[in-house]
């Protein structure tokens, strides 16, 4: 598996961005831009982007306000189709939507084609991120070694939610006996449900996410860690003991197939603007959220926030988004079945 990231990223490592027209630096003055999220207020996904928006606007010539709205559905499809098709092109609407969003057009059985995923202009990625897949304390659950052999009732969100799809993904891959549970909004009430005892656990929640919603389960070990899955391991859960999902996968085609799939992490947190938007401004925005996302404020509020910041310029996510949607089509539908009942 890391092969496949590292050769994405290297391949569109280098960044140079062209300085936008005088006319496009006082373009911002006296404006506010909304920043439309495609997640329940209070989850992971949503406490990045206010983060984030707590932070662009003095990295943008003018200053503009930017307002953080939410706008769940369709697994986050619903924000970007308002943002990629409906709100003006004209750079004061900034989409936020989660990586079932790009790879639902592609893997879904029946793909909401609502949100042009391949055609927007992608500005940045806040993180390339590590799921993981997580039992609570009273499950009889305990290792991923127990997932083969006996049921665990897993819960995810809808369609295109990682905690959906990664909790699909595992059992077709590994041969756990994996009940998935769908329906849940978000991973606080996924969470929830863990902690009433509804459920065993959840797979595909992002780490960084989970140690921003849920510290003291971790720091008390309320949460039993089974499966860490990312490109290459991280190191804090190797640490603490977290095997990787890899070995568990036996076959070549079952291996491309997680590959192709968590190949959106490297895309984890990505934030766009509408195809159309010009170009000068496409560049100030871009050139805005990389200086924000290595400003040193937002860095202190991030580790406050506990949220992990490994951002990826927008002219990179573009090429990953690209080569994403190029994969062969055996692949392709080998994956969609993995991820769907």
């Amino acid at each position: 598996m890391p092969r496949l990231q590292a050769s994405l990223i290297l391949a569109v490592a280098a960044i140079v961005f062209a300085a936008p027209p005088a006319a496009a630096q006082d373009y911002y003055a006296g404006k506010s831009i909304d920043f439309v999220i495609g997640g329940n207020p209070g989850g992971g996904f949503d406490i990045y982007a206010r983060t984030i928006a707590r932070h662009l606007a003095r990295h943008i010539p003018g200053n503009p306000a930017i307002v953080a709205k939410n706008m769940p559905g369709a697994g986050s499809a619903k924000a970007g189709a308002h943002v990629g098709t409906i709100a003006p092109k004209d750079g004061l609407t900034i989409g936020a939507v989660t990586p079932g969003a790009i790879t639902g057009p592609l893997l879904d059985d029946k793909p909401n084609t609502l949100f042009p995923a391949g055609r927007v202009l992608w500005l940045a990625s806040a993180n390339s991120s590590t799921r993981i897949c997580t039992t609570f304390e009273h499950s009889k659950i305990r290792r991923f070694d127990d997932m083969l052999a006996h049921k665990t009732v897993i819960g995810g969100g809808s369609y295109g939610d990682a905690t959906h799809d990664y909790a699909y993904m595992i059992g077709k891959t590994t041969k756990a006996a994996i009940n998935v549970i769908p329906g849940y909004k978000g991973t606080l009430d996924t969470a929830l449900a863990m902690e009433r005892g509804e459920i065993d656990g959840m797979c595909g929640w992002d780490w960084s996410s989970a140690k921003s919603q849920k510290p003291e389960w971790i720091r008390d070990g309320k949460l039993r860690l089974l499966l860490q899955i990312g490109a290459t391991p991280d190191d804090e859960l190797t640490q603490m003991g977290v095997p990787p999902l890899w070995p568990h996968i036996k076959d070549d085609v079952s291996r491309r197939i997680a590959e192709l799939i968590v190949s959106q992490q490297a895309f984890q947190r990505p934030y766009f603007v509408a195809e159309g938007t010009p170009d000068a401004l496409v560049a100030i925005l871009r050139k805005a959220f990389d200086d924000a996302l290595h400003d040193e404020q937002f860095l202190a509020e991030a580790r406050k926030m506990r949220i992990d910041v490994s951002p990826l310029p927008g002219t990179t996510v573009q090429k990953l988004v690209q080569t994403f949607y190029s994969a062969p089509k055996e692949i392709v539908e080998q994956a969609r079945r993995a991820i769907r009942p």
